[in-house]
Parts: structure tokens; C-alpha cells; sequence
């Protein structure tokens, strides 16, 4: 009996990558039936995960996949960069990519419908905490062209469309948005309400400023409107010099190879999730008490 559940245990190792001990245990508990094990284990993943929900899952992947006309951009989180880096989450990014390329859900609760054997496998596997957070998929016409780029092994990933150009020059696009991180394209992007809001916070910060102390009302807000235009400039990406042609704006660049930027997207792992404090070294400690 003692070898044959040490042959079960490496089989159950092997298809589900859960450790010795759970491995055991799950068999005991089914009576060494590997197959049912195998569920003990996806449920043992789902209650972990239940009881991680707590937890903050800020760290993980960005990812993009072009397939033929179709692509999409993506983010995976897990609570330790240590586990973003493992096989076992690039796989789970790698197909859940897959599987939203190829049934196209509608919205994130779809995705995740979708994809939750996926997590729940994934779950059993890691030990964390793990959340699929966005997505979109693009379509593009044989005439357009798609500009991927994964920075830092998936830190910040970007999806350009463009009109004209190749697929070279909307590849370099998305390597400039990686490290300039444009908001809008143009000007005419810029919704009316953020402008009033920058207008706004710049008129009570001038109300504070010694420099414009005693100066006339009009001048003052001319003053006012140029902060905001730089502002604005700044993450406008036709106004922003371009990356990889030193003294040219986007817009020229542009302009002389007959390009359009349709859309870009953005992602950067964990931008706006608040991020817990913790020390490592205690961390450490409660897993080896556990």
C-alpha cells in the first residue's frame, strides 16, 4: 500500500502540481481514486481562495496576444511578484489570453465565467490569491496594423491600431507609450470635465503663489491656462517628442509616414490598486509556523 500511494501522489503531482502533503491527503480522503482527488484538490483551491479574499492581489502580469485580425491586451494579478514570475502564472496568462481570444466574452464576469477552471487549477497549483482584473480585445480591418509591446516580461504591456505606417512603426508607437504613458491622443480627446478640473485646482494653487501676488486678473489667468495646456501636453500623445526619433514630435512623425493612431491601450500591473505594507521577514515567519 505504502509504494502504490507514492506512485498516486507523483501521478496527482504531476497533473494538478499541488504539494506531497495535499496530495496525500487528498487521496486518503478519496479513497487513493485519483481522478476524484484531483476535484478534492480544485475544491480545496476554491476554499483557499475564498479565504484569501481578503487579501490584496497587486502584483502579476500584463500581457498582449495578436491573433491574425484580433488581439487583446490583459492583466493577471497575484499577491507576490515571486509567483508573477513562476511558469505555472505565465501559463495561466498565456491561456486565459487563449480562451478570451477565442470566445470573446463581453465583460470582465463573462472573462471570469469564463476562465474560472483555469483559476481554480491555478489556485490549487500557486496558493494565492489570483485575479483576473481586465481586458479588452480589438479588431482591426486588413488595411490596419497592430503594434504589441510587453515591457519588463510583462510589467507594462501596450496594443496600438494605426492606420497606415507597418506593423515596425506601430510596434514603436506602443514602445513610446510604454515609457511616455500618454493619456489622450489628441487634443480633441481631452474630455471638457478634466480641463474644468485642471483649470480648477491651477486657479486655487495661483491663489497661494507669491510669484503672481498683485499681478492683473487677466494676466494671471493667462498664466492659469498656459499650466494647463502644459499639463495636458504632456500626457497628449502627438505633442509628446518621440522616443525613437530625438528632436521630432509624435505628430510629425505622423504626418510624414501618413500614420493615424486610432486607439492605444495601456497597462500597467497594479496602476490604482492600494497596495498593502507588509515585512517580508515576518511573512516568512507565520508561513514557516503554519
Amino acid at each position: 500500500m505504502a509504494s502504490n500511494i507514492i506512485e498516486l501522489i507523483k501521478v496527482l503531482r504531476d497533473r494538478t502540481g499541488a504539494g506531497m502533503m495535499d496530495c496525500k491527503k487528498a487521496l486518503l480522503e478519496t479513497d487513493c481514486d485519483v481522478e476524484k482527488a484531483c476535484e478534492w484538490l480544485r475544491e480545496k483551491g476554491i476554499a483557499k481562495a475564498a479565504k484569501k479574499a481578503s487579501r490584496v492581489a497587486a502584483e502579476g502580469l500584463t500581457s498582449v496576444v495578436v491573433k491574425g485580425n484580433e488581439a487583446v491586451i490583459l492583466e493577471i494579478n497575484s499577491e507576490t511578484d515571486f509567483v508573477a514570475k513562476s511558469d505555472d502564472f505565465k501559463a495561466l496568462v498565456d491561456n486565459v489570453a487563449a480562451v478570451v481570444l477565442e470566445k470573446r466574452p463581453g465583460c470582465i464576469n463573462c472573462a471570469k465565467d469564463l476562465t474560472a477552471e483555469l483559476f481554480t487549477n491555478a489556485t490549487v497549483k500557486i496558493g494565492e490569491k489570483l485575479d483576473f482584473r481586465r481586458f479588452e480585445i480589438v479588431s482591426k480591418t486588413s488595411n490596419q496594423h497592430f503594434g504589441a509591446y510587453i515591457h519588463m516580461g510583462g510589467k507594462i504591456s501596450v496594443l496600438t491600431l494605426v492606420n497606415g505606417g507597418d506593423d515596425e512603426m506601430a510596434r514603436g508607437l506602443a514602445m513610446h507609450i510604454a515609457a511616455n504613458n500618454p493619456n489622450f491622443i489628441t487634443k480633441d480627446d481631452i474630455p471638457q470635465e478634466a480641463i474644468d478640473n485642471e483649470t480648477k485646482i491651477q486657479l486655487e494653487a495661483s491663489k497661494t503663489d507669491p510669484k503672481l501676488e498683485g499681478k492683473p486678473q487677466e494676466v494671471v489667468a493667462k498664466i492659469i491656462q498656459g499650466k494647463v495646456n502644459k499639463y495636458f501636453a504632456e500626457s497628449v500623445l502627438v505633442e509628446q517628442d518621440y522616443l525613437l526619433e530625438a528632436g521630432t514630435k509624435v505628430e510629425n512623425f505622423l504626418k510624414s509616414n501618413g500614420i493615424k493612431v486610432e486607439k492605444f491601450i495601456r497597462y500597467a500591473v497594479g496602476e490604482g490598486i492600494a497596495k498593502r505594507e507588509e515585512n517580508f521577514a515576518e511573512e516568512v515567519a507565520k508561513q514557516m509556523n503554519n
